[in-house]
């Protein structure tokens, strides 16, 4: 019995270690000769065609007749709206103090912008800049499922913020609950090794540490593509991704 006992508590030490390796915060330290890894994002197959939905309430605000959204932007075979991260680092250069909050600023019954990039564990400033009411309604993807961070009613003008910290998922989509023809996503990163993809398709990822890593290419719709990258102090990688339709 005793020594049931005696394993069961070492077991529950290292699990609880194990947990808390995991919930380290991200370290900010001095990288020397950080080396820098590029590559494209690309989608094959063909490009879906826009999503069209019915403007039907609030005409006088939020246009008449159909809104369109691309949810799939393909340009000359690049695939736009991607986020290429790095999974799991420790310990690195600082965050983009520009990319430290988010802000939604819902402006003519649509979100502003469509895809944005925030800091896990920082603010996110939902604005309502039209004289409607709207629902901002916010929610962690996990895979094919959603569970939802936060969910406000914004009936005027002007802001709320809240603190965004996601502990499983990558991402949040963004709707209102109000308008089913407002969508957006906002990438929340817990290191500071990712890029927004530009319109060809390249991203860079510049000041990584010496070591290997997980490298995942994030799309709202999509989902991911992973890949594994090692790089050595000073140098350079390069690892591209293809998409396709689903």
């Amino acid at each position: 019995m005793k020594k049931i006992t005696l394993i069961s508590a070492i077991s529950a030490s290292l699990i609880l270690g194990t947990s808390a390796a995991l919930a380290a915060p991200y370290k900010v330290v001095d990288v020397a000769d950080g080396a820098t890894i590029s590559g494209k994002v690309s989608f094959g197959g063909d490009d879906p065609a826009p999503k069209i939905f019915a403007i039907t309430k609030d005409l006088d605000v939020c246009g008449t007749g159909n809104r369109e959204i691309d949810f799939v932007k393909v340009n000359n075979g690049a695939l736009n709206d991607v986020v290429v991260y790095l999974e799991k680092v420790a310990e690195g250069k600082a965050f983009d103090a520009n990319q430290a909050t988010g802000a939604v600023n819902q402006e003519g019954c649509a979100f502003d912008p469509f895809i944005q990039i925030m800091q896990n564990n920082q603010a996110c400033v939902a604005t309502n800049s039209d004289t409607v009411s709207h629902n901002i309604h916010t929610y962690e993807m996990l895979g094919r499922a959603k569970k939802t961070v936060f969910n406000i009613s914004q009936p005027d003008k002007g802001e709320i913020t809240k603190t965004i910290k996601l502990k499983r998922g990558a991402a949040m989509k963004v709707e209102c609950d109000q308008h089913d023809f407002m969508h957006g996503f906002v990438f929340v990163a817990k290191n500071p090794y990712y890029a927004l993809v530009a319109e060809d398709g390249t991203y860079s990822i510049d000041g990584v540490p010496t070591g290997k890593y997980k490298i995942k290419a994030w799309h709202g719709t999509l989902k991911e593509q992973k890949g594994s990258v090692e790089v050595a102090a000073g140098g350079a990688a390069s690892v591209d991704f293809e998409f396709k339709a689903k």
